[in-house]
């Protein structure tokens, strides 16, 4: 069957949802999304999207950054990309990507006086970073965006050239991904990632001040690191060095999932290999995203409602 998606209040086929040129989120980078992971189940034959009501939450809390009025609640844009989901007929991991926008065909640098829309759509979406092998990267001179610059802790989608540019100058220098500084030369995130350290019996990561986006994945594994392992998450400035120095390294986020950084600036992370915290975070965290965890199936949305089964 053909993919769908939610556009102009009404599912249509994604081949005929389409904006004009002169759309004011197209040439000014005026729009808030979400990305929200769909993990197939091959076993139950069964996709569940992963922490949908905290991804609707955190869009709409941009919507209000940004100032975009979105007429429905986390509750109805949750149902709507399960329903996305739904009419596709998807039987792969997915992504779906609700877009709220400003939808005024004119020109001109502003935020008020504008028309707002509203879209889902989402497409098949294997994995981003080699989970098994590790990541190399690199911290890159592009510095990461400052709150009172644009706001990091919303997913503006103009905020993404930021991140672009710092993806495509570790892929340059041969490089998997990038780590970008704050202003101050402190360790902020991936080009799309959250960042954690692995020192001694703890989990570090840069805290909210640090200019990162508060990921979901990253509450996620913070979470399970204190349930499931016993680890203490601290959140605290991180210096460049401790990059080097740290007994692992790992990435998170909803296209990363949960992806071991085995090199820095072309020095090993602790042994060179995937450290034992990553490997045990992700084999709790591969579970649950599928729906085998009954633990945490809160977590979990069924996209084909006809094949949830009971406990």
């Amino acid at each position: 069957m053909p993919p769908y998606a939610f556009f102009k209040k009404q599912f249509v086929p994604l081949a005929e949802a389409k904006i004009g040129v002169m759309t004011h989120a197209f040439n000014y980078g005026t729009a808030c999304f979400e990305g929200i992971r769909g993990n197939w189940n091959p076993e139950e034959k069964q996709i569940y999207l992963f922490r949908p009501q905290e991804h609707c939450l955190r869009l709409l809390q941009s919507c209000r950054i940004l100032k975009i009025n979105v007429p429905y609640t986390v509750d109805e844009i949750c149902e709507m990309s399960r329903e996305v989901v739904e009419r596709c007929g998807y039987q792969e991991d997915v992504y779906v990507r609700p877009l709220a926008y400003k939808s005024s065909e004119l020109l001109g640098v502003r935020l008020h006086d504008l028309e707002d829309d509203f879209l889902i759509f989402a497409i098949p979406f294997g994995p981003y970073l080699d989970v098994d092998a590790g990541a190399r990267c690199g911290v890159t001179a592009w510095r990461r965006i400052d709150d009172n610059m644009i706001p990091a802790r919303a997913k503006i989608t103009g905020v993404y050239v930021n991140s672009a540019l710092a993806k495509t100058d570790a892929h340059d220098n041969g490089y998997d991904e990038a780590i970008m500084l704050t202003a101050d030369g402190h360790a902020s995130e991936g080009s799309g990632e959250n960042l954690f350290l692995v020192m001694g019996n703890k989990l570090v990561t840069p805290s909210v001040t640090e200019n990162i986006l508060v990921g979901i994945t990253r509450q996620t594994i913070i979470t399970l690191a204190q349930a499931e392992l016993g680890l203490e998450t601290v959140e605290r400035p991180v210096d460049r060095t401790e990059l080097y120095t740290a007994d692992e390294c790992f990435l998170t986020g909803t296209a990363a999932h949960v992806t071991p950084v085995v090199e820095v600036d072309h020095r090993p992370v602790g042994s060179g290999i995937v450290g034992p915290v990553a490997l045990a975070l992700q084999r709790v965290y591969f579970d649950i995203i599928r729906g085998r965890n009954k633990k945490y199936r809160d977590w979990c949305l069924p996209a084909y409602p006809k094949l949830v089964r009971t406990p």
